[in-house]
């Protein structure tokens, strides 16, 4: 294995979103692109090696295919059909599954032995077939999960009371999508409690399921109004993937097997996790309360159920 070497498969907006983001911040040796359109690949190779220039570091791109993906550290699949105006994530579960199976046979027939992260959409359904089909340690696998929705939810936290997102530390759980939801009781803005915040403010609760609410509301909007989300889910990968090259230890939300955690069982769904360069170290449990855990079971139900009504056929044949 080559230590900070990335494989992207899907040069897609989200994958050149995140290939640009590493661009940008360092911390990368090498990125190989691959796709099925190879005059796109080595022109992304092309665009993107003459800014290395302005970079902050010394890094090789090139357009290649899963032979060149054996020794990466990192696979990033985001390799997928994008959302439609009006469809739902879940819409998207029975071709992206194919889509992805077939990329992860490939990697694992040339003999790739890293960390896989998903992106493609609905990230928790593909993450599970990302990790059935590989046979890869748990650990080994796991998809984006609602890490950007988390991102999403501390800005519109920061945007209402006028504090930098950075101070703002609270997570969402669950599906990344409409029925996720937040264990307020664990947000806090800086080390105060959000709640005698919101107090302070002379802000109601409602105000708080509001803004969890324009989080989920928040990519059928920008699908709306341009068509595609890319630039934050690539910012959130390129973020990852450097939890998982500095070895940070750090807590994020991914999409993870969930066994025994949470009341449930043989699940991938979104839950705060270490991440290092093993992939994830370890859940953080959380003590949800009677609605919250509720609504954790809801997503893991819906997940469950899209399982048996199209994906664990998929990855049968």
């Amino acid at each position: 294995m080559k230590k900070g070497k990335v494989a992207l498969i899907g040069a897609g907006f989200v994958g050149m979103s995140m290939a640009y983001a590493m661009l940008n911040r360092g911390g990368v040796s090498e990125l190989v692109l691959i796709d099925i359109d190879q005059d796109k690949i080595k022109g992304e190779e092309m665009d993107l090696s003459h800014g290395l220039a302005f970079a902050p570091q010394k890094m090789v791109i090139k357009a290649g295919d899963y032979k060149d993906a054996k020794d990466a550290q990192v696979a990033v699949i985001t390799a997928g059909v994008a959302q439609k105006p009006g469809q739902t994530r879940l819409e998207l579960a029975e071709v992206n599954a194919k889509i992805v199976k077939s990329v992860v046979e490939n990697l694992m027939s040339n003999g790739f032995n890293g960390v896989i992260v998903v992106a493609s959409n609905p990230v928790d359904l593909m993450t599970y077939v990302a990790a059935e089909v590989s046979g890869l340690p748990r650990n080994q696998v796991f998809g984006s999960g609602t890490v950007l929705d988390t991102a999403r939810l501390r800005y519109l936290i920061g945007e209402r009371l006028k504090i930098s997102p950075k101070n703002v530390h609270a997570y969402i759980m669950g599906e990344h999508g409409d029925s996720s939801f937040v264990p307020w009781k664990y947000a806090t803005i800086g080390c105060k409690d959000i709640f005698d915040v919101i107090k302070d403010n002379h802000l109601s609760r409602k105000s708080l399921e509001e803004i969890h609410q324009g989080v989920v509301n928040a990519a059928y909007e920008i699908i709306n109004k341009k068509k595609a989300t890319y630039y934050g889910i690539g910012v959130a990968l390129s973020r990852i993937v450097k939890a998982i090259m500095d070895n940070e230890n750090s807590i994020l939300t991914v999409s993870t097997y969930v066994d025994g955690h949470y009341n449930q069982n043989d699940m991938y769904i979104g839950v705060p996790a270490i991440i290092n360069s093993n992939g994830v170290r370890e859940l953080v449990d959380l003590d949800l309360n009677k609605e919250e855990q509720e609504k954790f079971d809801n997503s893991c139900e819906i997940m469950r159920d899209m399982r048996k009504k199209s994906i664990d056929k998929i990855i049968k044949k």
